[in-house]
């Protein structure tokens, strides 16, 4: 019995071969990428997130990228519930991003099916180019590995 329970506690490393060390990782192509073409003025950076591209101006997140080839493919635009209203005067398909599940949610996201979707994220590049407080949120600090889900929804997955 004790060395069955040796036996089970070995495990196999696979080693690389050599060339592998140094081979380039295939990175994910952003998606939408001319949003990043007009924030160049105020250093845009990128992250992934949820298997999507997540877009920060200093340290708040605007925008989030997502083509995953569904209903929730577009722009997000991280925003706070009491701006909806005059974020919608200016860009009226911005709606709610329903992979949260059903009601309204503090993202929105222009949809990249709707007749003014070039047009509207331009405008909402433009917003974050000059300062618009309604676009971005500073998200919360990070929770070790190994914790709980850190408070994320748990239907938030582009994947």
């Amino acid at each position: 019995m004790v060395a069955e329970r040796r036996s089970k506690s070995i495990r196999m490393i696979k080693r690389r071969h050599p060339d592998d060390l140094f081979a380039v990782r295939k990175t994910k192509a952003i998606p939408f990428e001319f949003v990043l073409e007009e924030l160049a003025s105020v250093d845009p950076w990128t992250r992934p997130m949820f298997g999507c591209t997540a877009v920060y101006v200093e340290e708040r997140i605007v925008f989030i990228l997502r083509d995953k080839k569904d209903r929730d493919d577009g722009v997000w635009v991280a925003t706070t519930k009491e701006h909806h209203a005059s974020l919608r005067r200016e860009l009226p398909n911005l709606r709610s991003i329903t992979v949260f599940g059903v009601g309204e949610t503090g993202w929105q996201m222009l949809p990249v099916d709707a007749e003014d979707f070039e047009q509207s994220v331009l405008l909402a590049r433009a917003l974050v180019r000059a300062g618009d407080r309604r676009i971005g949120k500073v998200p919360k600090p990070r929770r070790k590995a190994g914790g709980d889900s850190g408070g994320r929804h748990p239907g938030a997955s582009c994947e």
